[in-house]
């Protein structure tokens, strides 16, 4: 519901605390098969598959710094379900980003997720300076295991920025891995609920907890301006309706 986007975005812009943007753009690309027996027609619930532009016009009309570029189609967790994003639709949600001046943040769940995107970069569609999450530990895309990690890491061109996370119980080792490997973190609900054995998280809990291990670690969490200028951000304000 883009209205609700709208209204989501305006209150944030309109709070005294300082924030860079990010949306998702994640849905639309969701396919539920029939059972292995009857795949076809695909199930009504679940499934929204939706066309570029119905993809990307919450962010054409909110205008966030950030949003997200899920770059390639997997199986995901679920028995008949499929994160659905091909080549094609890639390329025209890239380009819509990028003509938009809304900086992409390509989601690589596997290693063939990171080659395309690097692809997107040599086509033009996406800008040279790519920002990259390395997404662990989702099933059926790349575990979590450090071997694979490094993998990952070490095919990110030298020239783009990148962060990474894991989901569940390796959300906060990851927090140190992607310090110690020279990346940024994230952290989230999104990616785990809990903040220790039995006790449910707060957003705000899970952001205090990670600084503590970035700070720990020598290094440094970067305020709003900073990440702007280290990212090339524009910070801009939204489209009439």
């Amino acid at each position: 519901d883009v209205h609700l986007y709208r209204e989501v975005t305006e209150r944030i812009r309109e709070a005294n605390v300082d924030v860079v943007l990010n949306l998702t753009a994640g849905m639309g690309g969701d396919m539920v098969f029939g059972s292995p027996e009857a795949p076809l027609p695909l199930n009504e619930k679940g499934t929204d598959m939706g066309g570029a532009t119905n993809r990307m016009e919450h962010v054409r009309q909110c205008l966030p710094e950030i949003c997200t570029l899920d770059c390639g189609t997997m199986n995901f967790a679920e028995a008949d379900y499929v994160m659905t994003n091909t080549p094609g639709m890639l390329r025209a949600m890239g380009g819509m980003m990028t003509a938009l001046g809304v900086k992409p943040e390509i989601e690589a769940f596997d290693t063939g997720h990171l080659w395309f995107a690097k692809q997107l970069v040599e086509e033009q569609v996406l800008k040279p300076d790519a920002l990259v999450q390395l997404c662990m530990g989702v099933p059926w895309g790349a575990p979590d295991d450090l071997n694979t990690f490094m993998a990952m890491v070490n095919n990110v061109p030298s020239t783009w920025n990148w962060s990474a996370f894991s989901i569940g119980r390796n959300q906060m080792a990851y927090v140190a891995a992607a310090v110690l490997a020279g990346g940024n973190v994230r952290v989230g609900l999104e990616d785990n609920l809990w903040l220790d054995k039995g006790v449910l998280a707060t957003n705000a809990q899970l952001v205090e907890r990670a600084v503590s291990i970035v700070s720990n670690l020598g290094a440094r969490v970067l305020g709003p301006e900073e990440v702007r200028k280290k990212l090339n951000l524009t910070k801009r304000t939204p489209i009439a309706a």
